[in-house]
């Protein structure tokens, strides 16, 4: 009977084990594709409707990136209404680092790898489009702190990010 738990509990543990939201990304097989063309910049101002297409950046059909008005993090607009720490944005993994390194960074969700996103201003990344199968580069230039409406330009953000050759 103490065998037949101990068996439960290893594969509870087993199938539980990959229920993570940051599971580790690492580049696929040779198939992916790695985006080194000219460098476009992002802005989205500051107390904007993240919903509002013209605030989104739309980077492939799966992903779309932007913030909301309140405050928190980015989200994918494709797959999500609002940011989810640790996961958003859906879609996406993240690794601090440069693209020339790409074969050998660990990529997580954004929080993870960023810390906190206040924090991620100037820090050259790495961002992985899972569906896709596509990496590119990121910098962010701006995080705009403060809760919103009178209190300061809550949601607001910009970063500059590579292009498919």
């Amino acid at each position: 009977m103490k065998n037949i738990s101990l068996l439960f509990g290893l594969l509870f543990v087993i199938s539980c084990s990959n229920d993570s939201t940051d599971d580790i990304t690492t580049p696929p097989g040779p198939d992916y594709e790695v985006w080194t063309g000219a460098n476009i910049t992002f802005i989205k101002a500051p107390n904007t409707d993240a919903g509002d297409a013209a605030n989104q950046d739309r980077i492939t059909s799966n992903v779309a990136i932007t913030r909301g008005t309140s405050g928190g993090e980015i989200f994918n607009a494709v797959s999500e209404s609002d940011a989810t720490e640790n996961v958003s944005p859906r879609g996406t993994k993240w690794a601090v680092g440069n693209i020339s390194d790409v074969e050998s960074l660990s990529f997580s969700s954004f929080r993870s790898a960023v810390g906190k996103p206040k924090n991620v201003v100037g820090k050259n990344l790495v961002m992985y489009l899972e569906a896709d199968n596509v990496y590119l580069t990121v910098k962010f230039l701006s995080w705009a702190s403060g809760g919103g409406g009178s209190n300061g330009g809550s949601g607001g953000f910009s970063y500059e990010r590579s292009t498919k050759d």
